[in-house]
């Protein structure tokens, strides 16, 4: 399946099928081109070195520590300085082989790197697959705060293989549900009565202490996985092609991410990954019916749906003015009161916070 991103000049295309992988080269190769696979040592290395068989040439590879604590700016800066070392001019390219942060973080460099050089994108991870790879949003965090130094950056081309996540744990792929269940609740019915019908994430009896996808997934799961991302990559793509740089509609995508971010601030950059905090964000912009529906299938998933009861509510505040959809005294929020719809709301973050606390705690 080819999803195509219309952005006029900056189009591209997302390749969304199982061995995807195998169709970059064909892609990326250009005479006298030099090309940087960049990753992290969390990413399987098979999956990157799938990719440097493909590429002519002598492609490097950049592989730095796993984890949101090394997109910063040390990180991007040692990136720089290897495509600087390595002669590497505007008409060369980066690759992303991860997950957000390797994409984050190479898209980034890519963007800035002689004003700007070709990305091309391969995520290996559901969280990365339905949401970061695509729209050309590019950051490294800073101070402890998530995406400070960024920049918009539009992949070249994006390959979305979902045999990658065969080697996600499951607790990964949970989390990256949440951005899935993220864009049901607010733009596909459709797609949130999937959540509720079928076994998008089923946990098979296994051997395994930390079970992968694939000790629990059969043919029928993988299936339904990937009608999943495809109609979560559809309501990304029909909202990027209308608001590219975030003006007005593609701030609906932001649901549920003022407090998660704040969450996932206050209780370290690594211990709640980013999809479960966006899923315990979800929860206060939701009618109370709603709010009902989404929090049984964020359990059905097995994903939290409560604040960590050590983090301070003064913590959450401090972290949440430092918001990017921040004017003022006040956050432009997304709510949720109908499956399949959404509406913006400015709120202060006394506003936000009361509204976190009287609803997190119901249905327990």
């Amino acid at each position: 399946m080819i999803l195509p991103i219309d952005l006029k000049e900056k189009s591209y295309n997302i390749i969304l099928e199982r061995g995807a992988i195998r169709a970059v080269g064909a892609q990326v190769n250009r005479a006298n081109r030099r090309v940087c696979v960049v990753t992290d040592d969390g990413v399987p290395a098979q999956y990157a070195q799938a990719v440097l068989s493909q590429l002519q040439g002598d492609p490097l590879l950049f592989t730095f520590a796993q984890g949101e604590q090394s997109k910063t700016f040390d990180t991007y800066l040692a990136l720089q300085k290897t495509l600087l070392d390595a002669g590497f001019t505007r008409g060369d390219a980066v690759v992303a082989v991860g997950g957000g942060v390797v994409g984050d973080l190479a898209g980034f460099a890519a963007a800035t790197y002689m004003r700007g050089i070709d990305f091309y994108n391969v995520p290996t991870t559901l969280l990365s697959q339905l949401d970061s790879s695509i729209g050309g949003k590019t950051a490294v965090d800073l101070g402890g705060y998530k995406n400070m130094i960024g920049a918009f950056w539009q992949p070249r081309a994006v390959f979305v293989d979902p045999d990658t996540l065969l080697t996600l744990p499951r607790r990964q792929a949970a989390a990256g549900l949440a951005e899935a269940v993220k864009m049901a609740v607010t733009s596909d019915a459709a797609l949130f009565s999937i959540f509720e019908q079928q076994s998008v994430l089923p946990l098979r009896e296994c051997d395994a202490e930390e079970p992968t996808v694939a000790d629990i997934a059969d043919e029928q799961t993988m299936d339904v996985l990937e009608t999943v991302i495809a109609r979560a990559l559809a309501v990304k793509r029909d909202v990027v092609e209308q608001d590219e740089r975030e003006a007005g509609l593609r701030r609906v995508l932001n649901f549920g991410h003022t407090l998660g971010h704040a969450v996932e601030t206050c209780a370290g950059l690594s211990a709640l990954s980013h999809g479960e905090c966006v899923a315990i964000g979800m929860l206060p912009m939701c009618d109370g019916t709603v709010r009902a529906r989404v929090r049984a299938v964020l359990q059905r998933l097995g994903l939290p749906t409560e604040i960590p009861a050590a983090l301070e509510p003064l913590a959450l505040k401090e972290a949440m003015t430092h918001d990017k959809k921040a004017t003022g005294a006040t956050i432009r929020v997304v709510l949720s009161e109908e499956i399949g719809s959404f509406s913006f709301a400015d709120m202060s973050t006394e506003q936000l916070l009361a509204r976190a606390y009287a609803t997190l705690g119901e249905g327990n």
